[in-house]
């Protein structure tokens, strides 16, 4: 039903012209209405001055043609209500038209987008981007791998060797002479007692 309508629009009737002759015939027709309006209110006053002048079969007919006139005022003033009814109609059609013309170019793009880029496509990206991204994780932990001799080092040798190096540099400052008082506030209390416990260690071990 949709494409008896609205398939072949643009084809085989443009509305645009029809409007405007439409509204060319609107606007004749309210030229015409108010010439009849001048002309029924001209035969009025002649009327009155029939009346005047005891004229009566005279003003008769002045009013009688004024009826006329106002019968065909009535007539126009309907045809210009069609005219505005068809008008109406017109543009509504011509919005659907166009509505259903930007649906349908819509739905077409949307087809050719569907063919170029379909779900495989889309997961086999999806796969490459995630192996890409995990080759690139190797690489970097690799560079940042030490190599040579660093890699042979142990770390736990290492440490014990720094622990070593900071007790005997407390121990020389512990047992090197004071010229000002001792700054005991320097100190935490742990390392106050480690030193301590190292001095004794040293005495035990001289007796």
């Amino acid at each position: 039903m949709f494409r008896k309508v609205f398939g072949k629009t643009k084809q085989d009737a443009n509305p645009l012209p029809t409007l405007h002759k439409l509204n060319e015939t609107l606007e004749m027709l309210e030229k015409k209405e108010k010439l009849l309006g001048k002309k029924a209110a001209a035969e009025v006053e002649k009327a009155k001055q029939f009346t005047q002048a005891k004229n009566r079969s005279s003003a008769i007919k002045c009013l009688k043609r004024k009826k006329l006139y106002e019968q065909q005022i009535e007539q126009l003033g309907n045809f210009q209500l069609r005219i505005h009814d068809q008008m109406i109609m017109l543009e509504s059609a011509n919005a659907t038209t166009e509505t259903v013309d930007a649906l349908r170019s819509g739905t077409a793009v949307m087809k050719a987008m569907n063919k170029t880029t379909n779900i495989d496509d889309l997961e086999r990206t999806m796969d490459e981007i995630n192996d890409q991204t995990e080759s690139m994780k190797q690489i970097q932990e690799a560079l940042s791998a030490p190599v040579g001799a660093a890699a042979d080092f142990d770390e736990d040798e290492l440490e014990a060797e720094l622990e070593e190096l900071e007790d005997a540099e407390l121990e020389d400052e512990f047992f090197q002479p004071a010229t000002t008082a001792p700054a005991t506030s320097r100190w935490p209390f742990e390392r106050l007692f480690h030193i301590q416990l190292l001095a004794y260690t040293g005495r035990t071990l001289i007796n």
